[in-house]
């Protein structure tokens, strides 16, 4: 007859009996209990040393045994539970007697055993004389404290914080002077991530403080170029040392335009740092997007991110952070590696640390040239006002005495020359007040014309978006017999240069404003380059004011000077004289 769906089969009753754990021992018939019970049980039996290995093999739930073999095994047991715990937690802990022996440790600790056994030893040694000086005595209120120590490894690098705790011996004998510290309880934590964390975020500080600090025996005798070029050889510098970057780019965010200009590099090719890239969510790559977010984008997978524009040959992922100056988005700071998922969230917070020095050194390097810029002009002005009066008195002088020599033509020759030197200082002080707006000292260079043998019919390209600069420097040379060629925008210097190029021509020597309005100096450097890649390039500027980094730029690739406004005319013929005749550039900066 087949049993009934509802009631078990005898094959069920046996699968769902409870297990039973017998002990064999002395004075116990194990045999005969089995007989008796194991219809009600699942029957596994054992032998008191193997009973602890038994009951975890058989996760049997009731055990039977005799009393005297129960109780070891009873204990056991709760040593057992507490071993577990004392291992899951995460600290190492251990027990360390008066000889500075190692009694007892949980797993954890035994892992870092060999690594801190002589620190630990002399650390335990100290703290116990500590504790014996410290007793608690009958009146006192709290024993001695647990101590918290750190220390370092001793042949690694590897940092260790850890709680001290003292056991003491609770069964003092009579006549004892009271309890004594027998044991040492120490929990031991690895903080080497956070040591390390915190040495990084110290010598980052520390760097970013040097990259933006610029003292005055520092800078004194660099003009705006060398300052920059300071700039950068800190950045480089700090970046591979501190943050291990190799390849990483900077740009700056051209208000006007929108675009983001390169202002250095390291380990970039050439057609990365070639692209040009604007502020914008979509379509301009993740530098772009980080532009106009003004939120860090770290790129795990290069070849899979369709925001990732070309970088590296081989490019594996990307990092790239916002450099802001206060609230204001100034740029980005790119880095990129070979490696996929190369970057993490420590970096990320490094690389926005660096860009904010970076931000403040560039900033502070602009104030500086406002200030130089601002300084000039002021000073030139207190002077054309200070000299007003008496210059003023001196024409009525030489007025009064041309009407009494009015029958003697030598002292009216005289007395003309003197007028004409008091017009030539007003000009020559207007010419300072006006800063960058003029060049000094040309009325003596056209007062006659001065060929020169290797300036002559040599053909030079000029460009600046002020008209009094773009005609002087052109009367300035063609006096000397050069063919010029000037442009009043970026736009047009371009044209003339691709126009020269097509039509199998070159140019013997280009000189550009780095701050044309439309484009920058860089970017005619990059041209005339492009057409010709030996002809010399000269860039000039207002006060060493450079806000697109031109100057720094185009040394990297082989500028050959920089002439800063107002220059004398005459320096402007040594200097172009230099760059034609020797190609190795100009020796620093003429404007002083």
């Amino acid at each position: 007859m087949r049993p009934h769906a509802s009631q078990p089969t005898e094959e069920q009753r046996r699968l769902d009996r409870p297990k039973l754990l017998i002990v064999d021992g002395s004075g116990f018939d194990a045999t005969e209990a089995e007989k008796v019970l194991e219809s009600r049980f699942e029957i596994v039996r054992t032998t008191p040393g193997d009973a602890m290995d038994s009951l975890r093999s058989s996760d049997a739930r009731v055990i039977l045994a005799a009393t005297g073999d129960f109780l070891p095994l009873e204990r056991s047991i709760l040593m057992n539970q507490s071993s577990m715990m004392l291992n899951s937690i995460g600290e190492g802990v251990c027990l360390i007697n008066r000889n500075a022996e190692i009694v007892w440790a949980n797993e954890r600790f035994s892992r870092y055993q060999k690594l801190i056994s002589k620190d630990l030893a002399e650390l335990a040694r100290k703290t116990l004389s500590s504790f014996d000086e410290s007793l608690p005595s009958d009146d006192a209120d709290e024993p001695p404290q647990p101590e918290r120590l750190s220390f370092k490894a001793e042949d690694e690098d590897r940092y260790f914080d850890c709680l001290v705790t003292p056991f003491f011996d609770a069964t003092a004998a009579p006549g004892d002077s009271g309890p004594r510290v027998t044991h040492l309880v120490v929990a031991l934590r690895d903080i080497t991530s956070r040591e390390l964390l915190r040495s990084q975020m110290d010598a980052l500080d520390k760097a970013g403080r040097e990259m933006m600090h610029l003292d005055a025996d520092t800078i004194k005798g660099l003009h705006a170029a060398g300052r920059l070029s300071l700039l950068e050889q800190r950045v480089n510098a700090f970046a591979r040392k501190l943050l291990n970057f190799d390849h990483f780019a900077v740009r700056l965010l051209d208000e006007q335009t929108g675009e983001l200009k390169l202002v250095m590099s390291s380990g970039m090719p050439r057609e990365a740092t070639e692209i040009k890239l604007y502020s914008g969510r979509e379509d301009q790559g993740i530098s772009g997007y980080v532009a106009a977010t003004g939120e860090s984008y770290i790129c795990n997978d290069a070849a899979a991110d369709p925001r990732y524009v070309f970088g590296l040959d081989q490019a594996g992922s990307s990092l790239t952070v916002p450099v802001q100056l206060y609230d204001k988005r100034i740029g980005i700071f790119n880095v990129e590696s070979e490696r996929a998922n190369a970057f993490t969230e420590r970096d990320r917070q490094f690389a926005e640390i660096f860009a904010s020095y970076l931000a403040m050194g560039l900033h502070t390097l602009n104030l500086l040239l406002v200030e130089r810029y601002t300084t000039r002009e002021d000073t030139s002005g207190t002077m054309q006002g200070e000299l007003s009066a008496p210059l003023n008195d001196l024409v009525l002088e030489a007025e009064y005495l041309k009407e009494q020599a009015s029958e003697n033509p030598d002292l009216l020759e005289h007395i003309e020359r003197i007028l004409k030197d008091v017009a030539s200082i007003r000009t020559r002080v207007k010419d300072v007040a006006q800063g960058p707006r003029s060049l000094l000292g040309v009325d003596e260079e056209l007062r006659s014309r001065r060929y020169d043998p290797v300036l002559g019919q040599r053909r030079v390209l000029v460009a600046d978006n002020e008209e009094r600069i773009v005609e002087t420097v052109r009367d300035v040379l063609r006096n000397r017999g050069a063919v010029v060629s000037t442009s009043g925008s970026g736009e047009a210097a371009i044209r003339e240069i691709r126009r020269v190029a097509a039509a199998g021509e070159r140019f013997d020597l280009v000189i550009s404003d780095i701050n044309l309005g439309d484009v920058t100096g860089y970017e005619i450097f990059a041209e005339a380059k492009k057409a010709d890649e030996q002809v010399p390039v000269i860039l000039m500027t207002g006060f060493g004011y450079d806000p697109h980094h031109s100057i720094v730029r185009a040394s990297q690739e082989g500028l050959q000077c920089v002439l800063f406004k107002p220059f004398q005319a005459e320096t402007l013929v040594d200097e172009c004289r230099k760059a034609i005749a020797e190609p190795e550039g100009c020796d620093g900066d003429p404007a002083g």
